[in-house]
C-alpha cells in the first residue's frame, strides 16, 4: 500500500510544480497608458517633445507607426479595449452612456485571472458600460503586481493623468517650454493662449514621460523586467482643441512602444530599436494580449491579436467611430490605411466645433472661439465652427494635419470609393449601433442590450445604412425616397428619413403634412426630430410644444436631444423655457442635459 501513496504524492508533486513552472514560463505583461496624448514624442520625430524616458523605451522595443484608438475620447475607446469589441456594434459609442452589453462580452483581464494571472488596474477605468469587477484581482489607486503570489504571472495596468485634458485647464506661470517655438498647427490661430496652451501641453508630456520612466525602473528594481513585455501607448489623441473628440490624425492616432525581453524576443515582429507599419486599433489589444499569454481568444471578440501564437493577418484598413460627445450630438466613421484616412459625417449640417462645457474650459479653445467670431481668422482655421462636408479623404503622408480634402478630387476617386465601401463593409458587417437615436437606445436598454437588439430581425441594418447614406448626402433627389421612409415600420429609418428632411432644409417643404403627422409619432426620437424639420420650414407653435415637452419628461437623452435643438431656434422661443432648463439643472439628473441648460441660459 506505501508504494501508490508514494506514487501519488510524488506524481501529485510533479504537477504542483510543473504548473508553477508553467506559470512562471508565461511572460507578465505591463501596460504604461498616458492621456490625451497623440505622436507628439520624440521617438515619433517631435523635437519639441522632451521625452527621454519613451525614446529610451523605443530603442528598446518596437514602435507602431499605425496605431490608432478606436474612438477619439476615452470612455467609448477603453470600452473597446477592454473588450475587444466596437463600442459601437455594442452600442456604448456616446459619451459615459453605460449601457449593457451581452453576459458573454466579457473584459478580458477575466481570461487572464482564470488562467492564472494576477490582474491589477491602477486605477481609471472609464468603460462605458455596466462594470464587472471580478476581472481585477484588484483595482485601485493603490493596486500593484507586487501583491500578487511568488511566481504568479501578472497582467498590471497602470494609467497616468498627467497629460490628460484637464492639464491645460488652468495656466501656469513658470513654463519649460517657449511658447513662441512651438508649432501650431495650420488649422490653428497662433493666439497667445494657443501658444501658452500648446508649450504647457509639452511640459505636461514632459512630467508624463518621467512617470513613464519611474514604472520602468520599479520594474527593474523588481528583478521583472527580464520576464515582462511592457506595452505603452496613449489611450486616445489630444489634447489641444481640434484633436480629443474629432475624427483626424490628431485626435486617432496614438503611440504604441512594446518591448520585449531577451526571454520572448522570439515573439516581438522585429529587432529591438524597430519600427512597423502595421495597422492596429484597440480591439486588437485585448486578443493580443491573450494570444502573448496562451489563453484562447473567445470566437466573439472581433479584434485580431497581433502578436503571439495567435497571431493573424494584418488588417488592411483601422475603422474609427464618434457618437455624442458629452452634451452634443454627431455621428462619424472613418477608415485608416497606411496613407489615407476616410470620414464619412453623418451629421454634415452640424458643426465641427459644436459648444462643449467642458472643452470650453481650455484658454486656447475660448480664443479660437473669439477670433472666429472677431472674423481675424484665416479661411482654414475658420473651417472648425462650420458646417462639414459629406465626406472626407486626406492623405496623411502629405498632410498630416488634415487640412486638404481631397474626397472632391478626380484624380482620388478610386482612392474616395475604396475606402468608402470599407467603411460601409465594417458598418454592415458589425451591424453598428450607432445609427440608433440614443433616446431610443435609453428605452430600449431597459429591457434588452443594445448588441441583441441590433442582432434582432428588428434592425435592418442595411436599410438604416441606407436610409443614413440618403438623409447626410445633402442631395435633393433623394426627397421623394427619404418621404417614403417617413411612413417606414422601422422607428430607426423613420428617424433617419426626418434627419434627411432636417438636412435638406427649405427644400425640403413638400414634405410638411407627414412630418406634422409624425409629431404623434410612438417614437420619441422621432417626434423630437421632425419638429426640428418643421420649425426649420417655419413651423413653430407645435414644435415648440414638442420640444418643451421632451426637456419636461424623463428621458434623458430626449432631453439633450432637444436642448441641442433649441440652441438653433428664436431666442424669443428659446424665453418660453426658461424655467424648464433651471429645473433640469437643479435636478442634476445628467451632466449633460445640465450642461446644455447651462449653456442656453447664459445665451439668454
Amino acid at each position: 500500500m506505501k508504494k501508490p501513496i508514494l506514487l501519488f504524492v510524488c506524481t501529485m508533486s510533479w504537477v504542483l510544480v510543473n504548473a508553477q513552472n508553467t506559470q512562471q514560463d508565461r511572460p507578465n505583461i505591463l501596460w504604461i497608458v498616458s492621456e490625451d496624448n497623440t505622436t507628439l514624442l520624440n521617438s515619433y520625430g517631435d523635437p519639441m517633445a522632451t521625452t527621454p524616458n519613451i525614446e529610451a523605451l523605443a530603442r528598446q522595443g518596437i514602435l507602431y507607426e499605425n496605431a490608432f484608438s478606436s474612438a477619439p475620447v476615452c470612455a467609448p475607446a477603453r470600452s473597446s479595449l477592454i473588450t475587444g469589441m466596437y463600442a459601437s456594434s455594442m452600442g456604448t459609442e456616446n459619451m459615459r452612456s453605460g449601457y449593457p452589453v451581452p453576459d458573454f462580452v466579457k473584459l478580458f483581464p477575466k481570461y487572464l485571472r482564470e488562467a492564472g494571472y494576477y490582474t491589477s488596474n491602477n486605477s481609471k477605468k472609464d468603460y462605458n458600460t455596466v462594470d464587472q469587477t471580478d476581472a481585477w484581482d484588484e483595482s485601485s489607486n493603490k493596486a500593484t503586481y507586487k501583491n500578487r503570489r511568488p511566481g504568479q504571472p501578472f497582467f498590471a495596468v497602470f494609467n497616468i493623468m498627467t497629460s490628460h485634458e484637464s492639464s491645460i485647464h488652468r495656466r501656469v506661470a513658470e513654463l519649460r517650454h517657449d511658447p513662441e517655438k512651438v508649432r501650431i498647427p495650420a488649422y490653428q490661430p497662433s493666439t497667445p493662449e494657443m501658444k501658452h496652451d500648446w508649450a504647457q501641453y509639452y511640459d505636461k508630456l514632459e512630467d508624463m514621460d518621467k512617470e513613464v520612466g519611474a514604472f520602468l525602473k520599479e520594474l527593474e528594481e523588481a528583478g521583472l523586467a527580464e520576464n515582462t513585455i511592457v506595452f505603452y501607448y496613449g489611450d486616445n489623441g489630444g489634447v489641444l482643441p481640434r484633436s480629443k473628440r474629432f475624427m483626424y490624425e490628431s485626435g486617432l492616432h496614438v503611440p504604441l512602444i512594446i518591448r520585449f525581453p531577451k526571454k520572448y524576443a522570439n515573439l516581438a515582429p522585429g529587432n529591438p530599436g524597430t519600427r512597423t507599419d502595421r495597422v492596429v486599433t484597440f480591439i486588437d489589444f485585448a486578443p493580443t494580449v491573450l494570444s502573448l499569454a496562451g489563453v484562447k481568444i473567445p470566437e466573439y471578440i472581433q479584434g485580431k491579436a497581433f502578436l503571439g501564437s495567435q497571431k493573424e493577418k494584418e488588417s488592411a484598413y483601422g475603422f474609427s467611430f464618434r457618437g455624442r460627445m458629452d452634451e452634443r450630438i454627431d455621428l462619424i466613421r472613418s477608415a485608416r490605411d497606411k496613407q489615407y484616412r476616410y470620414i464619412r459625417n453623418y451629421y454634415p449640417n452640424k458643426i465641427y466645433a459644436q459648444y462643449i462645457q467642458y472643452l470650453w474650459q481650455a484658454p486656447s479653445m475660448k480664443s479660437w472661439d473669439e477670433a472666429f467670431k472677431a472674423g481675424t481668422l484665416n479661411e482654414i482655421q475658420s473651417r472648425f465652427f462650420k458646417t462639414k462636408p459629406v465626406e472626407e479623404l486626406y492623405d496623411v503622408q502629405q498632410d498630416p494635419d488634415n487640412i486638404n480634402n481631397l474626397a472632391s478630387k478626380e484624380e482620388y476617386k478610386d482612392v474616395l470609393e475604396r475606402m468608402r465601401n470599407a467603411n460601409e463593409q465594417w458598418i454592415l458587417d458589425t451591424k453598428d449601433a450607432g445609427f440608433i437615436p440614443e433616446a431610443r437606445m435609453e428605452e430600449l436598454s431597459k429591457a434588452t442590450t443594445l448588441f441583441d437588439y441590433t442582432h434582432s430581425k428588428e434592425y435592418d441594418i442595411k436599410k438604416v445604412l441606407e436610409t443614413a447614406g440618403m438623409a447626410s448626402s445633402k442631395d435633393v433627389k433623394y426627397l421623394d425616397e427619404l418621404m417614403k421612409r417617413l411612413n417606414d415600420p422601422s422607428a430607426e429609418i423613420r428617424y433617419w428619413a426626418v434627419t434627411g428632411c432636417i438636412i435638406l432644409g427649405d427644400q425640403a417643404v413638400d414634405a410638411k403634412n407627414v412630418l406634422e403627422i409624425l409629431l404623434k409619432d410612438d417614437e420619441l426620437a422621432v417626434r423630437i426630430a421632425a419638429a426640428e424639420a418643421l420649425y426649420k420650414l417655419g413651423v413653430k407653435k407645435e414644435p415648440m410644444d414638442i420640444l418643451i415637452r421632451a426637456i419636461r419628461g424623463d428621458n434623458i437623452m430626449g432631453r439633450v436631444q432637444a436642448l441641442n435643438i433649441l440652441e438653433q431656434v428664436d431666442k424669443k422661443d428659446v424665453e418660453a423655457t426658461r424655467v424648464d432648463l433651471q429645473s433640469i439643472i437643479d435636478q442634476k439628473l445628467s451632466e449633460y442635459d445640465v450642461a446644455a441648460a447651462k449653456r442656453l441660459l447664459s445665451q439668454l
